[in-house]
Parts: structure tokens; C-alpha cells; sequence
């Protein structure tokens, strides 16, 4: 008991330390305790989840006289220079988009094998010019994924750009959140050319909606492949969250894609409750480039004897290793339900207050 003494007595009084493990005052002591244990435990639950969804800032390198004249010198390349010429290029690129697209859509009506066929061509050279407005330097390890039934592409999620990334390599449909403004536009106009399945998170109807529809494209012989984020929200880059069983229970194969980015020049991850995709793609467009890297790894299927969410969990592994992210236990739709900032500093202080008082009374 003399060995434990000096950790006792930071939370127990020192009667209590003699008194018989029968008596009240033991117990009540250990309860009075307990709100702080339970506070502390969830501390470290929270902790570990929010973690995932934040984007950790670069370290300061124009800490003294001679480096700072050399940061000023960026920005004024960055933002004067670079900035302007990415402009410049997305608008090329939108002109030269929607000349030809345009046409195509209505034009071309009446035979739907071409029209398909240079639509997605386009929307690849979109992506392209996007890709090019933030200098973007893309590593692609692995075959092309090509036109197959009975196959989806899943792969982990860090911002609305991994679309962008995958798209200019092979046309795919994806199945998304529906957004609202210029972003909600392209959708329903452009996107929808590639028969892509939009959904509402918060609509039970949507949800049920776009599970027949997924059933549906897997079978076309002539669909665009199928791109599916089943984390279900943008996570930064160093973690995976529990990947949804939807994909995982069409009965087709899945094809794992592991995307990974160079936090050197800018951290690519979008937190979309802090930040508008207008200002994330700023953001790209004032760095120097983006780098990054795209896996598409051996293609996968259900093993006997194995359950949908088994079969999500070894493909996250997958992802996980080759990319080099950390598995973590939880939900990412938990994001969208976590109580406000204010709420959080308000239990901190509260938390605060009681660990003073404590010491005080001591």
C-alpha cells in the first residue's frame, strides 16, 4: 500500500487511504473521481477521432531575416505570376470544353454509342486543364482501368480534387454527395453525362435510391466504370475510416485505388465545414503544385464464407498499407454530427473549473 501512496493521494484524501475497503467514504470518493475518469476517457476517444479530420499546418520556415525575403519572393511568384497563369489556363480549357461539348450533347442525339464516347473524351480533358491550373504532377502505378461489367473502383477519400485526379486518366461515373452552386451546376449538367448517381446523406429515400441505381450501372456492358468513395467523407490523408458495405455487397468485383499526396508544397486534404471548394481550389491554385500518387491495385472478390463488412475491411487494409494510412475504428459520417465548437469549449471549462476546485480544496 506504501508503494501505491503517492498516486492514491492525488485523488483520494488521506482518511480515505485507511479507512476499510466496506466503508462509504471510500466509495464515495472513488464516485466523486469517477466524472473525471469518464471526462479524461472521453477526452482521448474524441481525440482520436478528430484527428482525422483536421489538417495539420506546415512548420514555419521564415523564421529569421535572411529566409524571410525569400518567402516574400514566393508569394509575389505564387499569387502575381502563377496565380493568373492557372487562371488563364482553366479558362482555355473551359472555352475549349464547353465548344465542343455543347455541340456534342445535342447534336449528336441520335447516335449515343459517339455521342458517350466523345463526351467522356471531353470530360477527361477537363480534368486535364484543371489538373494543369494547380501544376499538378500525378503518378499513376498500375493498368488503366478499362470498360467491364460487373465491377466498381473504390478508393479513400481526402477532397472533392481525387475525382478530379482519377477522371483525367479514365472517364468514370461516380456516385457523390450533391452540392450546391456552380459545383451542384456541373453536376446536373455535365457529370451526368457520365451517368453518375447523386445523393442526399440526410434523405433515407435518396439513400435507398441510389443503392438501386448503383445494382443497375454494375450491369451495363457499356457504362462508364463506377468510382466509389466508401468512407463516405474527406478524411486527410493520413487515416482511413470504416469503409460503408454498399460497394462491398453488389456481388462484383472491386478494385481497390490508393490515393496518396505530397504534403510538400500544399496539404490537399478539404474540410469542407471550415471551407468552400471555391476557396480549397484557391488554395491549390497560390501553391507551388500538387504531387501526388495513384495505386490502382489487384482487383478483389468476396471469398466464401466472408460477410460484406469483411470484405470492406480487408480491401481498407489494402488501401491502408499501400498508401501508407492508419486504420482508425470509427465512422466518418459521425463528422456530421458532432456537437459545435462552442459546445466542446464550454465542457472544457467546465472540466477546468472542477479540476481547480479540487486542487483548491487539497
Amino acid at each position: 500500500m506504501d508503494i501505491d501512496r503517492p498516486n492514491i493521494e492525488e485523488y483520494l484524501t488521506p482518511d480515505s487511504i485507511h479507512t476499510p475497503l466496506h466503508q462509504k467514504l471510500l466509495l464515495r470518493d472513488l464516485l466523486d473521481i469517477s466524472p473525471v475518469l469518464t471526462e479524461a476517457a472521453g477526452a482521448i476517444i474524441d481525440d482520436s477521432f478528430t484527428r482525422c479530420f483536421k489538417s495539420n499546418p506546415p512548420e514555419r520556415w521564415n523564421w529569421n531575416i535572411y529566409l524571410f525575403p525569400l518567402w516574400c519572393f514566393g508569394v509575389v511568384v505564387r499569387y502575381g505570376i502563377l496565380f493568373p497563369v492557372r487562371v488563364l489556363v482553366l479558362t482555355i480549357g473551359w472555352i475549349i470544353f464547353l465548344s465542343s461539348f455543347v455541340p456534342v450533347h445535342f447534336l449528336l442525339k441520335g447516335n449515343n454509342k459517339w455521342r458517350r464516347k466523345l463526351e467522356r473524351y471531353l470530360v477527361e480533358l477537363l480534368c486535364s486543364f484543371f489538373v494543369a491550373s494547380w501544376t499538378g504532377v500525378v503518378k499513376y502505378h498500375g493498368p488503366r482501368p478499362s470498360i467491364r461489367p460487373q465491377q466498381v473502383f473504390v478508393a479513400n477519400h481526402t477532397s472533392m480534387i481525387d475525382f478530379i485526379v482519377l477522371e483525367q486518366m479514365t472517364a468514370f461515373a461516380v456516385i457523390m454527395q450533391k452540392h450546391p452552386g456552380w459545383v451542384g451546376l456541373i453536376q446536373s449538367t455535365i457529370l451526368d453525362s457520365l451517368g453518375c448517381i447523386w445523393f442526399n446523406r440526410t434523405e433515407a429515400a435518396d439513400r435507398e435510391t441510389a443503392a438501386r441505381k448503383l445494382s443497375e450501372h454494375i450491369k451495363g456492358s457499356d457504362n462508364n466504370p463506377l468510382l466509389i468513395f466508401p468512407e463516405g467523407t474527406c478524411v486527410n490523408n493520413q487515416y482511413t475510416v470504416m469503409f460503408k458495405k454498399g460497394a462491398f455487397e453488389l456481388g462484383c468485383t472491386v478494385c481497390p485505388v490508393a490515393i496518396k499526396y505530397n504534403k510538400i508544397f500544399v496539404d490537399a486534404f478539404w474540410n469542407s465545414r471550415q471551407q468552400s471548394f471555391t476557396m480549397h481550389l484557391f488554395r491549390l491554385m497560390t501553391s507551388w503544385a500538387v504531387v501526388c500518387d495513384v495505386w490502382y491495385l489487384e482487383p478483389q472478390n468476396l471469398k466464401p464464407g466472408e460477410t460484406p463488412i469483411e470484405f470492406a475491411e480487408r480491401v481498407r487494409d489494402i488501401i491502408s498499407v499501400r498508401a501508407g494510412l492508419k486504420k482508425v475504428p470509427w465512422d466518418g459520417y459521425l463528422k456530421y454530427s458532432r456537437p459545435s465548437p462552442k459546445h466542446t469549449e464550454q465542457k472544457q471549462q467546465i472540466f477546468a473549473e472542477s479540476v481547480l476546485r479540487r486542487l483548491e480544496e487539497k
